[in-house]
């Protein structure tokens, strides 16, 4: 049997980087772990092909080789995903489908064959049983959680590792909070399940035996949703795995409550944690408060982010507009918000209801769902009926995306980072793989953007800034100024 695994190509969105990654010379952010992971569940006796859309196009060779093709997807691959079902079903291939978009809506695509739905973990064997015997059934879905201290090693060398600008791993699923607007716990639980520290070490040991010495992001929803376990085993772990490796830096999703723990973001930053994506959502604690974001009440959030800045750790944060509590000012506010924390990386989106979620249930039955979800967190797009007036809330909307990515308040951003943040000593190290990439990233990024961009200004005072006053920095600064290109890049085409 000749299996394609297939992942759809993912739009220009904020978390592509398609912007960004041509300065490294990268055509993706990172692989599909989900169906890396898949791969191994499979029987081994079947020959596997991956096709990433994302790097590379789906062959007439490739689907005359296949036997299926089994494709997974999040809900902005819908697109993609429906013009790569058809492509397979024309060349006669049965399509196996899972993932996200899949689970909450595999009604909408009639041509797949078989939907292997929710935790492959519990899914998937069935599937293979009845589908070796010729009697597999359309739908294998299950309300129960894995354990993935099971879930094998993700199949890495089906990869091509020059293509990507990191690697993925997964320490654990599920999260404790019940934020209304969020589907994770509607998807992984709300207990947080983890692998082994043995088992996520022979993940990276893997990584590292067949070559690959940059980033790697913990896809955790949120990593810190077990402490217990993250102090007392996984973290201990990766401090001793990477006393003698280079090039490994870690980053992550964690909630608020990380500032309240100055040891655990110590040990986060000694274990090689760099970065840290936080749903702060918004200033607003009555928006807060409606959509159960309890542990983000009662707090000096710009205090919190600075503090955990201040602890080595870069905070990357996602903010939401739209809620019912949200007024004219909220606007302003949040602008006020993301400029005094010096969040670099600002992600705002229109409020979504994903199926599944307690938001989606309560709109439902209020009526004010329409459409369906895009997928892309920072389109503009809605599914749902504010009470603010439509119109108002885009113009509001846009109004901030452009301010918050023009160059001159994203710069200033950049530097209120900067002058916060003091990169701890033991991540920095030599790594000579890494010297053709950034020298690439430097050169490009003073002709496309300290010579013709409209960030020329900025840049050049940033650039002379770093370099005389934050030297061990200066890296960094000059991602940032990348990566506010791609933002401004992806705003202005979508929603400016």
């Amino acid at each position: 049997m000749n299996v394609l695994l297939i992942y759809p190509e993912i739009p220009d969105t904020f978390w592509s980087f398609k912007h960004a990654l041509k300065f490294i010379r990268k055509k993706a952010a990172s692989p599909p772990l989900g169906l890396l992971t898949i791969a191994p569940m499979l029987p081994s006796e079947w020959k596997k092909r991956l096709v990433d859309l994302n790097v590379r196009k789906l062959t007439r060779e490739d689907l005359v080789w296949a036997d299926c093709a089994l494709i997974s997807a999040m809900t902005v691959q819908r697109d993609s995903a429906k013009r790569t079902i058809a492509q397979c079903k024309e060349a006669g291939l049965r399509v196996i489908a899972g993932g996200p978009l899949f689970t909450t809506e595999y009604e909408q695509f009639e041509r797949v064959d078989h939907f292997v739905l929710n935790e492959a973990e519990l899914t998937l064997p069935a599937f293979l049983e009845d589908f070796t015997r010729g009697q597999a059934r359309r739908v294998y879905t299950t309300s129960a959680f894995a354990d993935i201290r099971k879930t094998p090693t993700p199949m890495w060398e089906l990869v091509r590792f020059g293509d990507y600008a990191s690697m993925s791993v997964q320490f654990s699923r599920g999260c404790p909070f019940n934020c209304e607007f969020c589907n994770v716990t509607a998807l992984f639980g709300h207990r947080p399940r983890t692998k082994s520290a043995l088992q996520l070490i022979a993940e990276l040991d893997s990584l590292y035996r067949l070559g690959w010495r940059g980033g790697v992001f913990f896809v955790d929803d949120n990593l810190i949703g077990n402490k217990r376990q993250l102090r007392q085993e996984l973290l201990p772990a990766l401090m001793e795995w990477r006393r003698d490796k280079k090039g490994f830096l870690f980053s992550t999703e964690v909630s608020i409550n990380l500032a309240d723990d100055e040891s655990l973001i110590q040990m986060m930053v000694q274990a090689g944690f760099d970065t840290v994506f936080i749903g702060i959502e918004t200033p607003n604690e009555e928006s807060l408060a409606e959509c159960s974001k309890k542990q983000n009440m009662h707090r000096d959030l710009v205090q919190d982010v600075k503090r955990i800045q201040r602890g080595g750790l870069q905070v990357q944060g996602g903010f939401i507009l739209g809620f019912d509590n949200d007024s004219a000012l909220t606007f302003r506010r949040l602008i006020d918000f993301i400029q005094k924390s010096g969040i670099a990386t600002a992600m705002v989106g229109l409020l979504q209801a994903p199926p599944g979620t307690k938001l989606y249930e309560r709109l439902k039955q209020a009526g004010r769902l329409f459409d369906k979800l895009s997928g892309d967190n920072v389109d503009g797009s809605t599914n749902i009926i504010p009470l603010m007036n439509l119109d108002v809330l885009r113009k509001g909307y846009k109004e901030v995306l452009q301010y918050l990515y023009s160059p001159e308040a994203y710069y200033q951003r950049v530097k209120t980072f900067l002058k916060e943040y003091k990169p701890p000593k033991i991540h920095i190290s030599f790594n000579a793989r890494q010297i053709p990439v950034n020298l690439h990233a430097l050169i490009h990024s003073i002709l496309r953007l300290g010579i013709v961009g409209k960030e020329r200004v900025q840049y050049w005072k940033l650039f002379w800034w770093t370099l005389f006053r934050r030297p061990r920095v200066f890296p960094l600064a000059i991602t940032l100024a990348i990566y506010g290109h791609h933002f401004r890049k992806t705003s202005e085409t979508h929603v400016l």
